[in-house]
This record gives structure tokens, sequence and C-alpha cells, in this order.
């Protein structure tokens, strides 16, 4: 199956999001622009991804969430990483650093 420019590697929405709360609670609107604007507007996650993998982050207990207002003053669901998320997203780190540097080897290679 062949990517579409902009389109995400299987496996990486989940890393992006527990990146995207590393530093504090947000919710998922601000997840999915901390995703874009950090991407350097390269990466846009829709609701209908983003929801889903929030709700499967939470049932394997790399998430946590709890209601809260928004800036706008809107009830939003804030998700926040817990313990076992902060070693998950340290262990897909250290996965992606090993994929990207195997990659850049064999492209600088030729």
């Amino acid at each position: 199956m062949a990517l579409r420019d902009n389109e995400l590697l299987p496996g990486t929405l989940d890393l992006l999001i527990l990146q995207s709360v590393e530093n504090g609670p947000a919710h998922g609107y601000a997840i999915m622009e901390a995703i874009w604007s950090r991407s350097g507007e390269l990466f846009r996650v829709e609701e209908g991804a983003l929801y889903p993998a929030l709700h499967r982050l939470q049932l394997k207990g790399w998430l946590a969430a709890e209601w809260g207002a928004s800036e706008a003053n809107r009830k939003a669901k804030y998700y926040r990483l817990t313990p076992a998320g902060r070693r998950q997203l340290r262990e897909e780190r250290q996965r992606w650093s090993r994929l990207a540097l195997g990659m850049s080897r064999i492209l600088e290679s030729s």
C-alpha cells in the first residue's frame, strides 16, 4: 500500500499523541493542533483517527483523562501521561531514533 504525501506511517500516531502530552495535560483539539504545528504543518490528524487512538491509549494505561474547561470555557476531556505512558514514550522514541538512523545510513550510502 503506497503512502500519500503527509500520511503517517503505521504506528506513529500513538507516539505523536504521547509526545504531545509529555509536558502536561491537553484536550483532543489541542493535541491535534500540537501535532500539526510541531510537524511544520506536515501531519494533520483527523478527529476520526485521534479520538479512537486516545481511547485505545487509555485502555492500555498510557493515558489518563479527566474533564475540565477548555480555553473557550467549554467542557473538554484532558489527557495526561501515566507513568506507564512515560515509559512507553521513552521506548517509542528509542525505536524511532534507531529506525531513522538506519534509514539515514541507507539513504546516504548511495
